[in-house]
């Protein structure tokens, strides 16, 4: 037998009671798993699960202070009693890494090609001139348009779909055989994340990559890869085929990710529903509580004006949720500005209630803004870090003057117990609290004037799906019992199909579809919404990289 047929035969990648700890705290306790050449794993987990300090024991780069113990043997040998000498020619060569965050990942003063040199300089023997082709080629490899542009703009110029993918173009440059992916798509559009996850499964089968993907999403994991590795508390929950873990889990964890999941259980609330549309109709409700009628915006860009909402129309029902969808640039956050009296229209009408905002003074909008609550995206930058809890919350009593001092104490303990929050947060500062904590703070501030409408701008996006499916419950159990009115802002259509009861397809400003969700979403008629629900993953267990289901020109461009 030669070295290389027995090198093809044994584990690429063979992870073995790994276990990691910062000073006296462990994170990570006998984790086992094996690789092999050309096999796709997930590891999956919500945050803290561990996932993220597995992917750094295997690269080495644990912070000052982790210890990893147990084996991890690359190609039969175990590279923790590697020296970090002896481990650093494996790192970008022969294990390459994708990070989460392109922003951060790529240096904002440097051009991409001066970036991707860096790359090349792994490959030996090549000239700076062939250094740059090999780019060229790589940047084309991964779908990158015009690879000359790309080589010459600073990462400020690019899309982030654009950055994501140059990111994996650095790491697959030098030709690894094994790539880590640590949430490769978290932070883009639905459509852009299934075309990076293409590439990444392109590239796998094309280059017999071993790729061990990180995520918290079990729908991706089980669309794009052949083995599972669920996670929690830093241990094993459960392990093995993706098929054999989706369809007969054993681990309550695992089923709870899989019900959570908004692309494998589209019902997932809807009994939660059906109970509001009962109480809807108990009420009698059956008015707009939020009308918006042909609105138009643009801005000028340079010596040029760019419309970013051009006739938009839609309206909510009283007591109902309407998804606004679309990608970035679709014109949703304009027209949220708009709704809220932050932006002026140059063209339309906008009312909530029976008040109209455009062409509003400041007096009649702080009335409006009273009716009409905000909650913002990002829990983690949205309250006040120097604030406590009770201070946050009732900050809006105290703004509007509403009754005493004890008065608006006492109102702000039971918005805080509205969304299952009890007295002991009160006095705790956000740093001490979750991220789905910190987002059911954000809803009792909201809540606390007793608003007629909430507005959600992606209020889940940078949440786990358990902690979203929570925050969600809430939601629901509130609009039940005080007839509130939302406006769910996303891009994520599997979302939209589970709790709204009406949505507005937006592309480039305009509303190309609308309607009820069980009958646009069903049935689309655009194009662009096909493109959307086309993106929504579905369980193929890694078999073979999924085809892309949507004509390339129907696709939105990355650009």
């Amino acid at each position: 037998m030669t070295s290389a047929s027995a090198s093809d035969r044994q584990p690429l990648l063979q992870v073995e009671n790994l276990s990691v700890a910062y000073g006296k705290s462990q994170v990570v306790t006998d984790v086992s798993f094996t690789l092999n050449r050309g096999e796709s794993l997930a590891l999956i987990g919500e945050s803290g699960s561990g996932k993220s300090t597995i992917a750094r024991a295997i690269l080495r780069l644990l912070p000052d202070g982790g210890r990893a113990a147990g084996s991890i043997r690359f190609e039969g040998k175990d590279v923790l009693a590697y020296s970090p000498r002896q481990f650093r020619p494996l790192r970008g060569t022969r294990i390459g890494f994708v990070p989460q965050d392109p922003a951060n990942a790529l240096n904002p003063v440097r051009t991409i090609g001066s970036q991707a040199h860096e790359a090349a300089d792994l490959v030996d023997g090549l000239s700076r001139d062939e250094q740059r082709e090999l780019i060229f080629a790589t940047f084309e490899r991964v779908g990158l348009p015009d690879p000359k542009r790309v080589y010459e703009s600073y990462p400020h110029q690019l899309s982030g779909g654009m950055l994501q993918r140059v990111l994996i173009g650095l790491a697959v440059l030098p030709s690894p055989d094994l790539l880590i992916a640590d949430e490769p798509t978290s932070a883009l559009d639905v459509t852009i994340q299934k075309r990076i996850l293409e590439v990444l499964s392109e590239l796998q089968s094309a280059l017999g990559i071993g790729l061990v993907l990180i995520t918290h999403d079990l729908a991706i994991a089980a669309e794009r890869t052949q083995k599972i590795v669920v996670l929690k508390g830093g241990t094993v929950q459960e392990s093995g085929p993706t098929e054999l873990v989706f369809t007969e889990s054993t681990s309550p964890y695992t089923v709870r990710l899989r019900q959570d999941a908004p692309a494998l259980n589209p019902d997932r609330y809807g009994s939660l529903r059906n109970r509001d549309e009962q109480s809807r109709d108990g009420r009698g409700g059956s008015a707009d509580q939020v009308a918006v009628a042909g609105v138009s915006k643009s801005f000028s860009v340079g010596d040029r004006r760019v419309a970013a909402l051009d006739d938009v129309s839609f309206a909510v029902r009283a007591g109902t949720t309407h998804a606004l969808v679309g990608e970035s640039g679709s014109g949703k956050t304009t027209a949220v500005r708009i709704l809220l009296g932050l932006e002026e229209a140059d063209a339309g009408e906008v009312r909530v209630g029976d008040a109209r905002v455009d062409g509003s003074s400041p007096k009649q909008l702080r009335e409006i803004r009273r009716h009409l609550q905000l909650v913002y995206q990002n829990p983690f930058t949205s309250l006040d870090p120097t604030w406590r809890v009770e201070r946050i919350v009732r900050e809006p009593l105290d703004r509007y003057k509403v009754g005493d001092k004890r008065e608006r104490a006492e109102k702000a303990r039971a918005a805080l117990a509205s969304v299952g929050l009890g007295e002991e947060f009160l006095s705790r500062k956000p740093s001490a609290l979750s991220g789905g904590q910190r987002q059911r703070v954000a809803i009792a501030r909201a809540l606390v004037l007793r608003p007629d409408v909430l507005v959600l701008d992606e209020p889940t996006s940078a949440l786990d799906v358990t902690v979203q499916a929570e925050i969600f419950e809430v939601l629901f159990q509130l609009q039940a019992e005080l007839g509130l009115t939302y406006l769910f802002v996303s891009h994520d259509l599997a979302l939209v199909r589970q709790v709204a009861d009406t949505v507005s397809v937006l592309q480039g400003g305009r509303v190309v579809e609308s309607g009820r969700v069980a009958e646009v979403l069903a049935h689309p008629e655009q194009p662009y919404t096909r493109a959307l629900m086309d993106a929504i993953p579905t369980p193929g267990y890694g078999q073979t990289a999924p085809a892309a289901t949507t004509p390339a020109a129907q696709v939105p461009a990355l650009v």
